[in-house]
């Protein structure tokens, strides 16, 4: 009877983990900060949904921010075609394929969350997450690691 409990607790315990892992939050604020560096995944999530908040007061059009996730070789290239998207495209060229996916541009109170389909990504590459606003890259950036 202890072993059918301690196996029931375990079974339990994993389903709470794995569910977890395939939900993440990220914070950033008025002073242009995620609150991480880094936000790991696991391959056995088909996907993982990240909920970014905007903790600050200001508005999007002084201070807005968004989520990006892509290769990290591509993340200068996309950073330096926001200015070009404009905000009207949350700062990302329509159809940019190297994009996985990007959120909208939030303002202060505001949060938005995406999906990324972890299934599709590859554990030896190496992606980030950054802001797109322009200029904000340099600061608001971090590595989005999928383990196996």
């Amino acid at each position: 009877m202890r072993y059918m409990i301690f196996l029931v607790t375990a079974i339990l315990s994993f389903q709470a983990s794995a569910t977890s892992e395939c939900a993440l939050s990220l914070s950033a604020n008025d002073r242009m900060q995620f609150d991480t560096k880094q936000l790991v995944v696991s391959q056995q999530c088909e996907s993982v949904s990240i909920t970014l908040t905007h903790t600050g007061k200001l508005p999007v059009t002084a201070m807005g921010h968004n989520i990006v996730i892509a290769l990290e070789s591509d993340l200068k290239g996309i950073a330096s075609d926001s200015s070009k998207a404009g905000l009207n495209n949350n700062y990302v060229q329509p159809g940019d394929e190297r994009v996985i996916v990007s959120s909208k541009v939030i303002g202060g109170g505001g949060s938005v969350t995406i999906s990324v389909p972890v299934d599709t990504l590859d554990p030896a590459k190496q992606y980030a997450f950054f802001c797109a606003v322009p200029g904000h890259w340099v600061m608001m950036k971090g590595e989005f690691k999928v383990t196996p």
